[in-house]
C-alpha cells in the first residue's frame, strides 16, 4: 500500500505496509510509479517543491515481496524491468529534489528505491546489503552497480557472498548514501533537509542533477563537464530565480525562488 502526504511544500510518498517491513509486490511498484508521477505534475505550478520517500514502521523496504511468488510461474523480467526499473527512472527523473529517509531493512528493491533518490539519509542501526544468497538469486535493482561504484568489487562480493548487513552508519561510513541519523531523529532531520531544498532555485538544482548524472551514468570528464556547466549557467541566466538570487544578495535579504 503506498500513501502519500504533502506538507510545507514538500511531498511525502510513503510505504506503508509495516506489516510485511514494506515489501513490494508488482502491483504495490505501479501503485508507487502512480503516485511519483502524479507529484511530478504539480511541480512546475509551484505546489510542490521536493519529495520525501519513507516507509512506515520499523523498515524502509525490505525488498520484493515473494510470499506468494511461484518460482515456476515467477514473471521475473516483468517484476524488475515493468516494475522496480520503471519506479527507479520515474524517481530519478524527477523534476525536483528528492530525498530518502532509510531506517531497518533496506534490501533488494528497497535498495533500488533509495538509489534512485538524489540524497540517502539513513539511520545509524539500518540494515543494509544483499540476503540473496539465502535465496539462490543475485542482488538486483541496481544492486551491483551501487555496491560496486561506492565500495569496490572486492567489498561487492564479500557482502554478496556472506549475506551479511552493513549498519547505516557503517554504509555511510563506507561512501555509500549521504549521512548516517540517530534512528529516532532520521524522520524529522530529513523533513527539514526536504523542506529547506523545496524553497530553494528548484532550475539550478535540476541543473546540477543533470550533471551529476551525466558524470555517473556516461563518465564525463572534467572539461567536457566544465563545459557543460558553463552552458547550464548561461540558461539559468535568463530565468527569474536567477535574477532573484543576484537581487536578494546585493540587496542583503533572503531571496524567495519561483521555480521559473
Amino acid at each position: 500500500m503506498i500513501t502519500t502526504l504533502t506538507t510545507e511544500r514538500v511531498t511525502e510518498i510513503v510505504l506503508d505496509a509495516p506489516e510485511r517491513l514494506n515489501s513490494l509486490g508488482f502491483g504495490d511498484l505501479v501503485e508507487l510509479a502512480a503516485a511519483i508521477r502524479t507529484a511530478a505534475s504539480t511541480v512546475d505550478s509551484g505546489e510542490i517543491g521536493a519529495l520525501v520517500l519513507r516507509g512506515e514502521g520499523r523498515a524502509f523496504c525490505a525488498g520484493r515481496d515473494i510470499s506468494g511468488v511461484d518460482p515456476a510461474e515467477d514473471d521475473v523480467i516483468g517484476y524488475l524491468e515493468g516494475g522496480v526499473e520503471a519506479v527507479m527512472r520515474a524517481l530519478s527523473e524527477f523534476p525536483a529534489p528528492t530525498f530518502a529517509a532509510v531506517q531497518g531493512a533496506c534490501l533488494g528493491v528497497g535498495l533500488g528505491l533509495a538509489l534512485a533518490c538524489d540524497v540517502v539519509y539513513v539511520a545509524e542501526r539500518a540494515k543494509l546489503g544483499s540476503p540473496f544468497a539465502n535465496l539462490g538469486a543475485t542482488l538486483d535493482s541496481g544492486g551491483h552497480w551501487l555496491f560496486t561504484e561506492r565500495l569496490g568489487p572486492h567489498r561487492t562480493l564479500d557482502l554478496i557472498y556472506t549475506a551479511e548487513f552493513m549498519s547505516g552508519r557503517e554504509a555511510v561510513e563506507q561512501g555509500l548514501f549521504s549521512r548516517w541519523v540517530a534512528d529516532d531523529e532520521l524522520l524529522e532531520f530529513t523533513r527539514t533537509r526536504a523542506a529547506k531544498a523545496a524553497s530553494g532555485a528548484r532550475l539550478a538544482f535540476n541543473a546540477s542533477k543533470e550533471l551529476v548524472q551525466q558524470i555517473r551514468d556516461q563518465r564525463v570528464g572534467l572539461w567536457k563537464s566544465m563545459s557543460a556547466e558553463t552552458h547550464a549557467q548561461a540558461e539559468l541566466c535568463a530565468t527569474e530565480d536567477y535574477r532573484e538570487g543576484f537581487a536578494s544578495f546585493q540587496e542583503k535579504r533572503r531571496p524567495t525562488f519561483t521555480g521559473r
